[in-house]
């Protein structure tokens, strides 16, 4: 298979954000790809991208897309241009990798993934937090049977944002219309591992509350108010019947700001990590069973890094997640291990139904594939 051609559409070195922290470094370390393009949103950012990277350099995204050697269009840009930027690839015959959500909404994400349903375009959603070793060792350990019958597991995790205190550039997080929220971020990313590992929600009841009002913005000095709720807590059962529960909360804890446990009949397993957002740091998985008095670290067999090497920090789960991606593709395999736009849109109607069920403060019932 010949080196996949890919353009960024969001990696400004001026505004350094996800692109530059994570995809970068996750695609200079592979060798199936190479990057052709970039496109930012002003000239000034597209100039400073050229410099950087070495590579052609657009303010208008419909460029990069245009381009022949470009097979592989990312999406890495507010979650309010997704939509368009998608459609546009899409139409254009490129492949798609789109940071997670796919959509504003389930509107948007049925259409975009209805869109990719009428062609034999490839697709790609970050949600990489399940490529990490640890989550995937843990797969196999509760499939092997080694915690015995699942009967319960429960996330507790902060978001890092949606605290007190903010700047003008994240403005959009705090407005409920954005999306761009605790439930759609930090809190889905860790659902779709623990679906991952554990099987799907069924039955789901949730509660969510604005608990800071005003937030701070620390470069103007200036105060707004949020209206995206900071704490949710999440009660459900699994389709094997364990229950659930996932509790969030913006900021971070004193204590510790991720701790998921899965008991079973004849054991536990714990994953841990300093960071609540399972998609940016593989968390530590300890385990104990039988006669053990408490959990220990494991160690991970070396095949669940996927082949990524010792590339460390934000890019190594979506390292890990553009492999895949490239064996699927050499398998001819879509979506066998690198989750696609259909898989991305069955984890919305799981967000739009923790929603309704927040906001209504009835239980919601899921039907959906693992």
């Amino acid at each position: 298979m010949s080196k996949i051609g890919v353009g960024i559409i969001g990696a400004s070195p001026l505004r350094p954000g996800w692109a530059v922290a994570a995809h970068l470094p996750a695609l200079a370390s592979l060798p199936d790809y190479e990057l052709r393009a970039v496109a930012t949103s002003s000239e000034a950012s597209a100039k400073a991208a050229g410099d950087a990277y070495g590579v052609p350099a657009y303010s208008d995204p419909s460029l990069l897309i245009a381009r022949p050697d470009v097979d592989l269009v990312v999406v890495t840009v507010r979650l309010a241009h997704h939509h368009a930027l998608i459609s546009q690839a899409v139409a254009a015959g490129k492949m798609v990798m789109s940071e997670w959500p796919l959509g504003v909404d389930i509107a948007q994400s049925t259409d975009i993934a209805a869109r990719v349903t009428k062609t034999d375009l490839w697709t790609l959603i970050g949600l990489q937090a399940r490529m990490a070793p640890s989550i995937r060792y843990a797969r196999d350990l509760v499939e092997q049977g080694y915690v015995g019958k699942v009967l319960g597991t429960a996330i507790v995790g902060s978001g890092i944002a949606w605290t007190t205190v903010s700047d003008s550039a994240h403005t959009y997080m705090f407005d409920a219309q954005s999306n761009a929220s605790l439930l759609s971020v930090p809190v889905m990313h860790a659902i779709d591992a623990m679906q991952f590992v554990v099987g799907d929600l069924t039955d789901v009841r949730a509660t969510s509350a604005v608990r800071n009002p005003v937030i701070r913005l620390a470069d103007t000095e200036q105060d707004i108010q949020s209206t995206t709720p900071d704490h949710l807590a999440i009660a459900a059962t699994l389709e094997s019947g364990a229950v659930a529960s996932i509790f969030y909360r913006g900021g971070t804890s004193r204590g510790e700001n991720f701790r998921w446990e899965i008991n079973g009949s004849d054991g536990d397993l714990v994953l841990t990590s300093p960071v609540g957002n399972l998609q940016v740091l593989a968390p530590n998985l300890f385990g104990g069973r039988g006669e053990d008095a408490a959990v220990a670290p494991l160690d991970i067999p070396s095949e669940y890094d996927l082949g990524t090497g010792s590339l460390e920090g934000p890019g190594a789960n979506v390292a890990r997640l553009y492999a895949a991606f490239a064996r699927d593709l050499r398998d001819g395999t879509p979506g066998a291990t690198a989750p696609d736009f259909a898989h991305a849109l069955r984890l919305h109607r799981t967000l739009d139904g923790i929603a309704h069920a927040a906001a209504s403060g009835v239980a919601q019932t899921l039907g959906q594939g693992r």
